[in-house]
């Protein structure tokens, strides 16, 4: 009796909170979003850091060149002269030849991230007071630049940032990594918001004022710090100001299209998360609903644990959005499940040609840190010049040392 006790008691908690959670989730999902405070017309730089050819780069930029706003700059950024990027940029400005844009070219590395350094090399050429970070694979609405910066007119608000959606532009696995951000990155977003938590930014975007970030030393604060975006709204917040999660939702392509590329981008991205917070990490199980309906379901295979089992099971079909994604859900959870397993177990994360080894040090008040090896250096940068916008081109300086990642060329 003690022992069949012991297994139920755990079986109908699992239950009770995994359901509770998915119900949460869904209707947190499915709900309208509230009314943003309007538009901004203030001028406006766009910092878009590129590194070659993603499948859709000319489509997803495309859409800041469509923005109905009255002044926005767009200033793009690579590491190499010999960046395929660079002709996507070229492209643009033949296609919008009244959209000003500037192209900085510099191989100058300030730091062990190389995406920041890329903004540090590109922000000199921003023209305007209100900024805009957003990453290359992001296509936005129209109307998009006027409702991010309208929060900015709010001396207390840091930063605006801005949830997405995954848009597959593959076969199975791309749409299995889309359900990754619909399914359960963004509910879990929405219910710590609904919470009361404030203490994210994302890198689809993330808006500012210049002197806001003036006030936390620039972009060089974040040159060796991974999770760099997590990081500009936290460092905001600790100057007293306030994080806007925008009712703008943007969409973000999934490109990969095999079982590895996704586990591997998957793991960096549960293993960030891990390194950012390692107590609550540990809880995220219980959003893994259908693992975890099944385990409490097997431990306490009562009447009553069974129904609410099936209402987390309509739940996580009603969050999935389509009865593709639906049938697709099983997968989905177990693979989150094995990824959280694998994520508790190592530090290792790679992204595009580094690999970084992650050590926990937000207790501390830092950035996630790691240990320090030299970075590959690009090519030396050619002077380019256009007619439609302006192109600054820089030579490479010596490369300073490194702090805080440590990088290898992948096996």
């Amino acid at each position: 009796m003690a022992a069949e006790l012991v297994a139920t008691l755990p079986g109908v908690a699992l239950t009770c909170v995994s359901a509770g959670y998915a119900l949460a989730a869904a209707w947190l999902s499915r709900r309208a979003p509230v009314a943003s405070a309007g538009t901004a017309t203030a001028p406006v730089s766009v910092l878009k850091p590129l590194c070659g050819a993603e499948p859709r780069l000319y489509a997803n930029l495309a859409t800041f060149c469509r923005q109905r706003h009255p002044s926005f700059q767009l200033v793009f950024g690579v590491r190499a002269a010999d960046d395929p990027a660079i002709a996507v940029v070229e492209r643009l400005r033949r296609d919008f030849p009244a959209c000003d844009m500037t192209l900085v070219i510099d191989p100058q590395v300030h730091g062990s991230n190389l995406k920041v350094s890329n903004l540090i090399n590109l922000l000199g050429a921003a023209r305007h007071d209100a900024l805009v970070i957003a990453d290359s694979d992001i296509a936005v609405a129209p109307d998009y630049l006027a409702r991010v910066t309208a929060p900015l007119a709010d001396a207390g608000v840091g930063v605006v940032t801005c949830l997405y959606r995954g848009h597959a532009i593959g076969g199975f696995w791309s749409r299995i990594g889309a359900q990754f951000i619909d399914d359960w990155f963004a509910p879990a977003v929405r219910i710590a918001h609904a919470g009361g938590s404030r203490r994210f930014a994302f890198g689809a975007t993330i808006a500012l004022r210049r002197d806001t970030l003036a006030a936390i030393g620039g972009f060089a604060t974040l040159r060796d710090r991974l999770a760099d975006d997590f990081w500009l709204g936290e460092l905001t917040r600790r100057q007293g100001l306030r994080t806007v999660l925008s009712d703008v939702v943007v969409t973000t392509d999934i490109a990969e299209d095999r079982f590895a590329d996704l586990w591997r981008h998957e793991l960096r991205w549960l293993r960030t998360v891990r390194s950012l917070n390692p107590a609550g990490f540990a809880f995220t199980f219980i959003t893994f609903t259908w693992p975890m309906l099944a385990l409490g379901a097997w431990l306490a295979p009562l009447p009553l644990v069974l129904a609410v089992a099936a209402l987390g099971v309509v739940a996580r079909s009603v969050l999935a959005g389509s009865i593709a994604a639906a049938l697709r859900a099983p997968l989905r959870d177990a693979l989150l499940l094995a990824g959280w397993v694998f994520a508790l177990l190592g530090r290792r994360v790679q992204w595009r040609e580094q690999t970084f080894t992650v050590c926990e040090a937000l207790h501390a008040g830092q950035a996630p840190t790691l240990s320090p090896a030299p970075l590959p250096q690009a090519g030396e940068a050619r002077k380019q010049a256009g007619s439609e916008s302006a192109m600054v081109t820089k030579s490479s300086p010596d490369t300073p040392p490194f702090t805080g990642i440590h990088t290898q060329r992948p096996l």
